[in-house]
Protein backbone atom coordinates (compact mmCIF):
# COMPACT_ATOMS: atom_id res chain seq x y z
CA UNK A 1 0.00 0.00 0.00
CA UNK A 2 3.19 2.25 0.87
CA UNK A 3 4.55 0.99 -2.74
CA UNK A 4 1.50 2.36 -4.54
CA UNK A 5 1.31 6.19 -2.32
CA UNK A 6 4.84 6.53 -3.18
CA UNK A 7 4.28 5.42 -7.01
CA UNK A 8 1.67 8.04 -7.33
CA UNK A 9 3.27 10.93 -5.31
CA UNK A 10 6.67 10.45 -7.87
CA UNK A 11 4.28 10.55 -10.61
CA UNK A 12 2.46 13.84 -9.61
CA UNK A 13 5.72 14.97 -8.78
CA UNK A 14 6.98 13.90 -12.16
CA UNK A 15 4.30 15.36 -13.85
CA UNK A 16 3.96 18.74 -11.78
CA UNK A 17 8.27 19.26 -12.90
CA UNK A 18 7.12 18.34 -16.43
CA UNK A 19 4.26 20.92 -16.41
CA UNK A 20 6.47 23.52 -14.98
CA UNK A 21 9.40 22.47 -17.75
CA UNK A 22 6.64 23.30 -20.48
CA UNK A 23 5.29 26.82 -19.17
CA UNK A 24 9.02 27.52 -19.05
CA UNK A 25 9.44 26.50 -22.74
CA UNK A 26 5.98 27.90 -23.46
CA UNK A 27 7.44 31.12 -22.12
CA UNK A 28 11.17 31.18 -23.73
CA UNK A 29 9.56 30.63 -26.99
CA UNK A 30 7.09 33.54 -26.24
CA UNK A 31 9.90 35.94 -26.14
CA UNK A 32 11.94 35.04 -28.54
CA UNK A 33 8.99 35.09 -31.15
CA UNK A 34 8.69 38.72 -29.13
CA UNK A 35 12.09 39.63 -29.64
CA UNK A 36 11.91 38.28 -33.20
CA UNK A 37 8.87 40.57 -34.29
CA UNK A 38 10.75 43.21 -32.50
CA UNK A 39 14.06 42.95 -34.47
CA UNK A 40 12.15 42.46 -37.77
CA UNK A 41 9.86 45.91 -37.28
CA UNK A 42 13.30 47.53 -36.75
CA UNK A 43 14.93 46.39 -39.61
CA UNK A 44 11.94 47.36 -41.57
CA UNK A 45 11.75 50.74 -40.20
CA UNK A 46 15.45 51.34 -40.85
CA UNK A 47 14.77 49.83 -44.71
CA UNK A 48 11.52 52.30 -44.97
CA UNK A 49 13.71 55.68 -43.36
CA UNK A 50 17.04 54.73 -46.03
CA UNK A 51 14.72 54.39 -48.70
CA UNK A 52 12.91 57.49 -48.35
CA UNK A 53 16.02 59.44 -47.44
CA UNK A 54 18.15 57.87 -50.62
CA UNK A 55 14.72 58.56 -52.25
CA UNK A 56 15.10 62.73 -51.73
CA UNK A 57 18.41 63.74 -53.06
CA UNK A 58 18.34 66.93 -50.32
CA UNK A 59 18.07 64.43 -47.32
CA UNK A 60 20.18 61.73 -48.68
CA UNK A 61 23.42 61.29 -46.55
CA UNK A 62 25.13 59.01 -48.87
CA UNK A 63 25.55 61.63 -51.58
CA UNK A 64 29.80 62.68 -52.55
CA UNK A 65 28.96 65.95 -51.35
CA UNK A 66 27.73 64.82 -47.95
CA UNK A 67 30.59 62.87 -47.90
CA UNK A 68 33.65 65.25 -48.41
CA UNK A 69 31.81 67.87 -45.52
CA UNK A 70 29.94 70.25 -48.25
CA UNK A 71 26.48 70.02 -47.82
CA UNK A 72 26.28 73.25 -50.23
CA UNK A 73 26.46 70.68 -52.66
CA UNK A 74 23.58 69.13 -52.94
CA UNK A 75 21.50 69.38 -56.61
CA UNK A 76 18.36 68.12 -58.42
CA UNK A 77 18.81 67.35 -61.99
CA UNK A 78 16.32 68.66 -64.66
CA UNK A 79 15.72 68.45 -67.99
CA UNK A 80 16.60 71.64 -69.80
CA UNK A 81 12.56 71.49 -70.94
CA UNK A 82 11.06 70.56 -67.70
CA UNK A 83 9.48 74.18 -66.87
CA UNK A 84 8.38 74.74 -70.73
CA UNK A 85 4.38 74.93 -71.14
CA UNK A 86 4.20 73.44 -74.95
CA UNK A 87 6.46 70.10 -74.71
CA UNK A 88 7.08 67.80 -77.82
CA UNK A 89 5.68 70.14 -80.28
CA UNK A 90 8.35 69.22 -82.83
CA UNK A 91 7.24 65.75 -82.82
CA UNK A 92 4.98 64.66 -85.87
CA UNK A 93 4.29 61.04 -87.28
CA UNK A 94 7.05 60.99 -89.97
CA UNK A 95 6.00 60.80 -93.39
CA UNK A 96 7.42 57.90 -96.05
CA UNK A 97 9.45 59.62 -98.42
CA UNK A 98 8.34 59.68 -101.88
CA UNK A 99 9.53 57.38 -104.62
CA UNK A 100 9.45 58.08 -108.00
CA UNK A 101 9.04 55.12 -110.51
CA UNK A 102 8.86 55.69 -114.04
CA UNK A 103 6.21 52.94 -114.25
CA UNK A 104 2.80 53.61 -113.93
CA UNK A 105 1.99 49.90 -113.14
CA UNK A 106 4.77 49.51 -110.60
CA UNK A 107 4.53 53.42 -108.69
CA UNK A 108 3.43 53.46 -105.36
CA UNK A 109 -0.18 55.41 -106.64
CA UNK A 110 -1.05 52.35 -108.78
CA UNK A 111 -0.34 49.88 -105.89
CA UNK A 112 -1.74 52.15 -103.08
CA UNK A 113 -5.04 51.97 -105.76
CA UNK A 114 -5.38 48.04 -106.43
CA UNK A 115 -5.19 47.31 -102.64
CA UNK A 116 -8.05 50.00 -101.71
CA UNK A 117 -10.33 49.01 -104.73
CA UNK A 118 -9.62 45.72 -106.25
CA UNK A 119 -8.65 42.88 -103.19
Amino acid sequence: DEDEDEDDDDDEDETEELMRELERIKKERAAEAAKREKDNAETEERERDSSILQGNPLLDPTRLGAAQGSSSSFSVKRRWDDDVVFKNQAREPKKEARRFINDTVRNDFHRKFLYRYIK
